[in-house]
């Protein structure tokens, strides 16, 4: 559990929604209820948000699309979607979307604060890893200025932020500088080894790097394709 935190819980069950809520606030965690997609996307695109968990199904604009919404302008809080869709295309389509976790219905209340606090441990900056492998904070590469405890890029006058996750991903490669991470290392490095999470996600959050990292994100010199292994760092 990470107390303090603060929760947007986007559910139209009432069923549902009020006892997770009441039982998330007994856990310490505050509580933003949305009971339809279009005053939940508000609620998700609040400054203080540490997590969404979002249903598919909402009235209103629906879940995927609440989804798609808050990654197109580039928000990356942490989402867990809830469905009552068992069906392992639809998982893979909404955790390839963006989502940080998968939960179907009905589920345990337990098993979900145990994703969600995961979910939370793995996207709260994490302390610097310490060996003679260990990133340095700051890394120059290709004209960027990589600031792995700032969570930003810059490039000439232009800043970007990084979420936790692409932090993760960044410092998994710049360990292994010249050596291609595997996908697999990459998960179980910045996912845990127990994380709902496809290779598709993995090259959704590479695909958002390269866009604040290369000068050509098309053809990238920074973050490159091992096909049918993994990414190597070549800055």
């Amino acid at each position: 559990m990470i107390a303090g935190l603060h929760v947007v819980v986007v559910e139209d069950e009432a069923g549902i929604a009020l006892p997770l809520c009441d039982r998330l606030r007994r856990e310490g965690y505050r509580v933003t209820h949305a009971a339809d997609g279009v005053r939940g996307l508000v609620a998700a695109r609040g400054p203080d948000v540490d997590l969404v968990v979002l249903d598919l199904m909402l009235p209103g604009l629906d879940g995927s699309g609440l989804l798609r919404s808050l990654r197109a302008s580039g928000n990356d809080v942490p989402v867990i979607c809830l469905t009552a869709r068992t069906g392992a295309d639809d998982r893979v389509g909404h955790l390839t979307a963006g989502a940080d976790d998968y939960v179907t219905k009905p589920f345990s209340t337990d098993e979900l604060l145990a994703r969600i606090g995961a979910v939370l441990r793995r996207t709260t900056r994490p302390p610097s890893p310490e060996g003679p492998d260990a990133a340095p904070a700051v890394v120059s590469a290709g004209g960027a200025e990589i600031d792995l405890e700032g969570h930003a890029v810059r490039r000439g006058l232009a800043l970007h932020r990084l979420s936790a996750l692409e932090c993760g991903i960044l410092r998994c490669l710049i360990e292994r500088r010249g050596r291609v991470a595997s996908r697999e290392h990459i998960l179980r490095t910045v996912w845990g080894p127990y994380a709902a999470v496809t290779d598709r996600t993995i090259d959704f959050h590479v695909k958002n790097l390269r866009r604040k990292l290369e000068t050509d994100p098309a053809n990238p010199v920074l973050i490159v394709t091992d096909h049918g292994v993994g990414y190597r760092f070549d800055g």
